[in-house]
This record gives C-alpha cells, structure tokens and sequence, in this order.
C-alpha cells in the first residue's frame, strides 16, 4: 500500500494523473490556464461596457425627437479659416446603444469655401442612405458632443477632398442599412479612410461598422489603410496595422493594442491611454462623450 501512494503521488507531480480533472494544467492548487483565459477574456469584454454605462455614455435626459443638434464650435469658422479643411467626428449613439458605439462622420471645406459639406449615413430614412448636410459641420448628436477623430488642413487638402468626394459617389451600400454589424454609418466612413489612405484616419474601437466586410472581400485593407484585416461580415476577426494596432473583433465587439499610439482598444469605450494608468490618475470613470468615443484629435 505505502508502495502504491508513493506511485500516485509521483504522477500527481510529474502532471501524468489520468484521472478526469487532473494533468499538469490543474490540480489542487486551483483550475487550469485553459479554464482562466477565458474568463479573462469575458471580463476584458464586458468590464469597459459596464464602466461606459456608469460614466453615463447610454443616458439621454429627454426624447431623441428633442435632442439637439447644435453647433459646438469644433469646426474652424470658414469666414476666418480659408484653408481647406478635413474634419472627421465621432458622437456616442441615441440611448442605450451609446454603451456599445459611436456615429462617425465627415465634413470638408475646400479652401475659400463658405461653409462645410457634412457626409453620413443615416439609417431611419429611405434611401439614399448618404446625408448631405443633416446637420451641423461639428452639432451635437441628439444631445451628446462629438469628439475630432481627424484633422487635416493647409496645403495638399484640396486634392484630398476631391477623392473623399470620389469615395462617397462609390459607396457600395448607399441603398442598405443594417445597425449591427453594418453596413452602417461607421462603414460608411471606414469606407471613405480605405478610399483615401492619406487620411490616415484611425476609427476607434467602438465604431461599430467599421469592419464590415462581404465574404467575398473578407480579406483586406485596415480601414486606415496602413495595416491590413480579416473580417467575416464585421461579427468575426482581427486586424493589424501601424495605425490602429491590433484588434480582435467579436460579435462587432473590438479588444486590443495600439502599441505606438500606446493605448488599449476596448469595447464600448473605444480607445484608452496608457497615461490614464500612471500613478495617481484613474482609467475610470471617464466623462460620457469621451468615454464612448475614446478618442483624441489625431495630429
């Protein structure tokens, strides 16, 4: 008998226990790496929605009929601004669905110009699904203040408007809408980005949309076109690119790295700093627009 639990214990070490549960990945001393990542991987997805919807990002104070779309003063005035510009903006979503994404869209101003011209996709309407002019060049959207995801003027701009003209007159989907996941409005915009690679325009994490891809395509550009991306119908792949870093897409949801903009990609809250780590200062709460769009005006 002392021969036998001697043998038993040696397998026990040795990690060749044959019994159900056990072998080197478990044991007493608690469950297995294979049962633990993906639990890990449950929290890094749900734990950033969870904080955007306790920073406020899904809570609108009255009916979206009422929410205003007044200007905020992001846009340079065209009257003293005379160069061309390129704007891109991101807002969270109406109500609940401000948790999970962003409403992405574009504004150029040719150089002399008298205002903007305002490109979206908007999906309660019949189609064309494109907007021109909705809105304000910088409004807010329904209540909640956009945040300048983009930023190009001066010299070369013009050109770079001419192909954002381009790329609008050849979306492929101007006559179909689908909120999740896409095409939609953040598809829309991705689609413009992949047109016109000198934007090199990143769109965060929680621009749902952005990775919409036909089957046929699955294989292709990163929408800031510095990387490239796989991509089954938006609800399933991963991404790699200078620009954005790398992200893993599930069920539209993205979870990631940026390692040179030094910044994690999270679901709902879009992109955030390493900074917001360092000692003495909190990753949470982050205020409700900027939480759900996470991002700050690209250089």
């Amino acid at each position: 008998m002392k021969i036998e639990t001697s043998k038993l214990r040696q397998r026990t070490v040795d990690g060749n226990d044959s019994r159900p549960g056990g072998g080197a990945d478990s044991g007493p001393d608690g469950p297995s790496v294979a049962k633990i990542l993906p639990a890990l991987a449950l929290v890094a997805y749900v734990a950033p929605l969870m904080a955007n919807a306790l920073a406020g990002a899904g809570h609108s104070p009255v009916p979206w009929r009422q929410a205003p779309l007044t200007p905020t003063g992001l846009a340079p005035d065209p009257a003293t601004t005379p160069e061309a510009v390129v704007q891109v903006y991101g807002a969270p979503t109406f109500s609940w669905r401000g948790v999970f994404a962003i409403h992405t869209w574009i504004v150029v101003k040719p150089s002399g110009a008298p205002a903007y011209t305002r490109y979206e996709v908007i999906g309660w309407d019949p189609p064309p699904m494109i907007k021109v002019d909705w809105a304000a060049p910088d409004g807010l959207w329904y209540g909640k203040r956009p945040i300048v995801l983009l930023d190009r003027r001066g010299a070369g701009v013009d050109g770079v408007i001419e192909r954002v003209h381009m790329a609008v007159g050849r979306y492929p989907y101007a006559d179909r809408y689908v909120v999740w996941p896409g095409p939609n409005s953040n598809t829309f915009i991705a689609h413009i980005a992949r047109s016109v690679p000198e934007l090199g325009l990143d769109l965060p994490a929680n621009a749902i949309g952005k990775d919409f891809r036909e089957l046929s395509e699955a294989i292709g550009k990163a929408p800031s076109g510095t990387g490239v991306q796989v991509s089954l119908l938006g609800m399933l792949g991963v991404m790699a690119a200078l620009r954005e870093g790398i992200e893993i897409n599930i069920l539209g949801l993205n979870l990631g790295v940026d390692p040179v903009g030094r910044a994690l990609r999270l679901p709902g809250i879009g992109r955030l700093p390493f900074d917001r780590f360092r000692r003495g200062a909190s990753p949470y709460p982050v205020p409700a627009d900027e939480a759900a769009t996470g991002m700050t005006k690209v250089p």
